[in-house]
């Protein structure tokens, strides 16, 4: 039996993953969108191609994502790339054939590079300032 790739839940879950809520999405997607349009779209199994291009821009995802991302398949992906040379999979012969998945990686990755960098700021701020204090 083959699985349909529910395009509706594909949104949900890469914009859960993202921690975007409903109202947020639907206030980038434009004023006729409200959360309530957001829940419904998140039902449904196929969304229009020029709606898809739009949530992909808005949430940074490839449009390929929703339209093949499979749970399944995922961790199929998954397992298989990180069992051995992470990434290696996506080159092919000097051209760069990036999975959705490793590409919400990688940019998960990017988000966590910038926080850390963040909070290492905010650690050196707060040692400066205790310093002035204590002068």
């Amino acid at each position: 039996m083959e699985q349909k790739i529910h395009q509706g839940r594909n949104v949900k879950r890469f914009r859960e993953m993202l921690n975007i809520k409903q109202e947020a999405l639907a206030y980038d997607l434009g004023e006729d969108w409200n959360q309530k349009k957001i829940s419904m779209l998140e039902q449904k199994d196929v969304i229009e191609d020029n709606l898809l291009k739009q949530i992909s821009a808005v949430l940074k995802i490839p449009v390929e994502a929703f339209q093949n991302f499979d749970e399944e398949q995922a961790i199929n992906i998954i397992s298989n790339t990180f069992g051995e040379h992470a990434f290696s999979n996506s080159f092919n012969y000097g051209t760069i054939n990036i999975h959705p998945i490793e590409k919400l990686i990688s940019l998960h990755e990017e988000k966590i590079a910038l926080y850390e960098r963040m909070l290492k700021e905010k650690d050196e701020m707060m040692i400066r300032l205790e310093k002035l204090i204590n002068k």
